[in-house]
């Protein structure tokens, strides 16, 4: 967690302190576009330009928020234009893209598994889940990115997300009950 005095020095151009800001910040951001995307490389471009714009407009951050909830709201639009710019040139990802065999980077289901049954188990259940996931618009995606997997309270996820609380809850709502029918028509 990054200290109040490190943020407001960062905002002064305190070269050291935005250091100490990016290297705090960057694995979030990762975990977060790349969920978003699929896709290590547009993740990390995403993250690049996320970066980018965090440095150019940090002198804008006012504190209504958490450091982290107000990246993290940068990262959404970077990730927002990226998908565009694929949907506008046509490039989708294949669903192999998302079938990959490795664990997700959102969450380590090595550390839960107390036999080599339970891992194999944890990891089917967690490839189900990433692919339902990927199956939600991208809006109830985002939310329950934020919301469950980046451990956010619903106001912080409606910052992130430039929107009202009631908006996060009901789509965080709609999100799960979608999930749910969805797993019970796989079961």
């Amino acid at each position: 967690m990054v200290d109040q005095i490190t943020v407001e020095a960062a905002r002064r151009g305190d070269r050291d302190a935005q250091s100490v800001l990016l290297r705090e910040l960057q694995d979030p951001w990762f975990r977060f576009c790349m969920s978003l995307l699929g896709n290590v490389d547009d993740a990390r471009d995403a993250v690049q330009e996320t970066a980018l714009r965090f440095l150019r407009d940090l002198h804008r951050f006012r504190g209504n928020s958490s450091i982290t909830t107000w990246s993290m709201g940068i990262a959404i639009n970077v990730t927002r234009e990226i998908r565009r710019k694929r949907s506008r040139t046509m490039l989708r990802l294949s669903s192999a893209e998302f079938d990959s065999d490795e664990p997700a980077p959102d969450a380590p289901i090595e550390s839960k598994a107390d036999s080599p049954d339970d891992l194999a188990a944890l990891r089917e259940s967690s490839g189900m889940l990433r692919s339902l996931l990927q199956e939600l618009p991208q809006r109830q995606r985002e939310a329950v990115l934020l919301r469950y997997f980046h451990e956010m309270s619903v106001e912080e996820t409606a910052a992130a997300m430039n929107c009202a609380v009631g908006t996060v809850k009901a789509t965080v709502h709609q999100a799960l009950r979608a999930l749910r029918t969805k797993m019970e028509e796989l079961s």
